[in-house]
């Protein structure tokens, strides 16, 4: 049986799970009633991090699960993710419309990636 890490804790929930050398994060949200754009480079600096602290990187995503609160946003949150996504290395990816967990929320990602780092 292997092991599984939980990284950041709370009562609810994790910000990231570890088991066999797969990595699922939490779904990250940016700062409420932030622009599109800042909400979404903070849910990616946010990712980052947390990838950082479970010994992955960007570079080893494997899947990507985007929701929007409207997909009129959909391009303004493409633009920041384009600049961010490493080259020769995009995850599978879907992008949906839903309602976020407050109205302040436009943006949300949750990750799934491998252990290890590029």
């Amino acid at each position: 049986m292997s092991d599984i890490t939980r990284i950041d804790t709370g009562a609810r929930m994790s910000q990231a799970v570890i088991h066999n050398g797969t990595i699922w994060l939490a779904g990250q949200v940016g700062a409420p009633g932030k622009s599109v754009t800042e909400q979404t480079k903070a849910v990616l600096a946010e990712i980052d991090a947390l990838l950082a602290k479970c010994g992955s990187d960007k570079s080893r995503i494997l899947q990507a699960v985007i929701w929007l609160a409207s997909m009129d946003d959909f391009a303004e949150m493409n633009a920041v993710w384009d600049g961010w996504v490493s080259a020769g290395n995009a995850p599978a990816r879907a992008t949906g419309e839903a309602r976020l967990a407050t109205p302040d929320y436009k943006v949300e990602i949750i990750i799934t990636a491998a252990q290890g780092a590029a």
